[in-house]
């Protein structure tokens, strides 16, 4: 889909934050007027929540396979893409919880942006499964909705022939709801000046503040996650250093940071795995291409960076459970979620949804959505290759020294 004026939508995202910034700072509370267009984009914002997590989670589970005949190297691949996207969440929460990044901006009383209300961990774990399936759909609960379609996907491929249909369906579901994505985020410029020009305008330029500590928690935990996840486990399990390593996967490392894709730069990756590292095609073809569908630690990491600090912005205090909830809610989600266009900002709205925030915190990171993006597409790609290279170590393959 062609963006207006040749420019990409990220930076017109951008362009319509700092105007947005500027109009509330000079109108002030007479921009009000344009507050319905941010609440449009809110609504539809919400509108793809459900069909677009189900769909693509259906299909991202079904292009996996029959798990029984996974074997050992599939085994090995989701276990190391689902733990190190949860450790990234983690991280992300730490992080969040530490520099604390929106304490002080106080946008609403916490009497009237109350959150849901955090239930113990294990109720989370209970509640993982629903009773109701078309409850869950209908009632918005994610965490139900996305184990109802990981069981569902892995129960079309066990159908065989009769379950091809139902993947196919929900393949074609999936590729509309890209589509209709595509259209709601030519909408999210306009909804973004509208929701910042009214903030602005409301609570003052000094609310901008914070958003410095956001870029710098996202970074930091990213690099964090590079040096001590990634080169550990090259470490233990491929018996080789951090520098070769990162010498080995650094032209995927800058294209996935330049480009902000991980579908473009999977032949620079692939490239990289063989002929830098020495993993064999039969790894890399399989590792690398799931990667680039399922696993996202640079996107879950800023989730937890971002999920609390919608929280302190708006002054609502996120129990263990809730955090819980939000590791949960993103390591699963992170399936169905790669390779959609603006997957960043619909990830953050199915975490806030599941945890109670108000989802009109998206329009406080998607100005800066192009600068965090960058770095989080790169772990992302990076966390792909350092798994092709564990694998392949731990299958015998001798890797390049």
């Amino acid at each position: 889909m062609e963006e207006k004026k040749g420019i990409p939508l990220i930076w017109q995202i951008a362009i319509g934050f700092v105007l947005g910034i500027a109009a509330g700072a000079m109108v002030g509370p007479s921009i009000k007027i344009v507050e319905p267009i941010g609440k449009i984009f809110i609504t539809l914002l919400k509108m793809l929540i459900v069909p677009l997590v189900f769909s693509s989670l259906v299909v991202g589970t079904a292009s996996i396979g029959d798990p029984r005949s996974l074997g050992r190297i599939g085994g090995k691949t989701i276990f190391l893409y689902l733990a190190t996207t949860a450790i990234a969440i983690v991280i992300g929460l730490v992080l969040g919880n530490f520099i604390q990044p929106g304490v002080g901006m106080a946008l609403t009383d916490v009497a009237k942006a109350q959150p849901k209300a955090a239930p113990a961990i294990v109720d989370v774990l209970l509640d993982l499964f629903p009773g109701n399936p078309l409850k869950a759909i209908v009632d918005g609960n994610m965490l139900q909705l996305i184990v109802f379609a990981l069981f569902f996907g892995i129960s079309a491929i066990l159908a065989g022939e009769k379950g091809k249909p139902v993947v196919a369906f929900f393949d074609a579901v999936a590729e509309t709801m890209y589509k209709l994505t595509g259209l709601v985020m030519m909408v999210a410029p306009y909804g973004v000046f509208a929701l910042i020009a009214v903030t602005v305008s409301k609570y003052g330029i000094s609310v901008l503040a914070p958003f410095a500590k956001v870029i710098f928690a996202v970074y930091v935990g990213c690099a964090l996650h590079a040096i001590v996840m990634y080169s550990g486990l090259v470490r233990i399990f491929a018996g080789r250093s951090p520098l070769w390593f990162f010498s080995g996967a650094k032209e995927a490392m800058l294209t996935a940071f330049v480009t902000r894709s991980s579908s473009a730069t999977l032949p620079i990756s692939m490239r990289c795995a063989k002929e830098n590292m020495g993993i064999s095609e039969k790894i890399s073809s399989f590792v690398l291409p799931l990667g680039a569908t399922i696993n996202m630690d640079g996107t879950a990491l800023y989730q937890g960076v971002c999920a609390l600090f919608v929280a302190q912005a708006y002054g609502i205090p996120l129990s263990l459970g809730a955090q819980a909830n939000i590791v949960l809610t993103a390591t699963l989600a992170s399936i169905g979620t790669a390779g959609v266009p603006g997957a960043g900002l619909i990830m953050l709205t199915l975490v806030l949804t599941a945890v109670g925030l108000p989802i009109e915190g998206v329009a406080l990171v998607a100005g800066i959505d192009a600068v965090l993006d960058m770095a989080r597409t790169s772990i992302n790609v990076t966390g792909d290759i350092c798994v092709a290279s564990v694998v392949a170590a731990t299958e015998g393959e001798t890797l390049k020294d």
